[in-house]
């Protein structure tokens, strides 16, 4: 950082100050990520200066084209590592994905059902104080108070209650296995969209260590 370091020095100090932090401590949040090398010069790349607003071959904006290369490699390579048919990587987090699917398939006020964030859910998938909590219109299910586990009958029946527009499945903190078939036979029973919101395993989805 030997520029950075001549042209402002504070900004490297702080850098320099966090390289500490993470090296030295134990970071245990699942939705961190650990960058490489390859991947940290890659994101501070020429590609930065670039706006490229739209889809490879329907950009808003002229000169896309190397960004357009980028894009679609990555979209090859996350189809084969999940085996899925499409991929979409714009978004820069799980909650801007989520949003992207929400935006998609849902309606303002449309029923979702989700996880209580207290209980293992995330801000994203109906919290008050989100905006997936205050565009749309959220019910949250649970853990069973004795087993600490989802209770998957419970939130069929909370489904044919509710009749949910979409049903979230997946967590911020939950670390026991989801049974997404079971969701997808919950959420096929009421006629909802159902979704897997995987940001903190991905990763072991993508090596079939959890079921994806």
């Amino acid at each position: 950082m030997a520029y950075l370091e001549k042209i402002d020095p504070e900004i490297a100090a702080i850098i320099k100050e966090e390289t500490e932090r993470q090296i030295n401590g134990l970071e245990l949040i699942a939705s961190e990520n650990l960058a490489s090398r390859a991947v940290l010069e890659a994101t501070g790349s020429i590609l930065t200066n670039k706006y490229a607003e739209g889809y490879p071959g329907k950009r808003y904006y002229g000169g896309c084209e190397f960004h357009d290369m980028a894009e679609n490699l990555a979209r090859d390579r996350v189809c084969a590592l999940f085996g899925a048919e499409h991929a979409n990587v714009q978004p820069h987090s799980g909650s801007q994905a989520n949003m992207a699917v929400y935006f998609s398939a849902l309606k303002p006020g449309d029923k979702i059902l989700s996880m209580n964030l207290s209980q293992g859910g995330h801000l994203s998938h109906g919290s008050p104080v989100n905006f997936s909590g205050q565009i749309y219109d959220a019910h949250q299910y649970g853990v069973d108070l004795k087993t600490e586990q989802m209770d998957y009958g419970a939130i069929a029946e909370m489904a044919k209650q509710v009749k949910p527009k979409m049903i979230v499945c997946g967590a911020s903190a939950y670390p026991r296995e989801i049974d997404f078939k079971a969701f997808a036979e919950i959420a096929s029973d009421v006629d909802a969209y159902c979704v897997a919101d995987i940001a903190h395993i991905a990763g072991l989805c993508a090596t079939g260590i959890h079921p994806s």
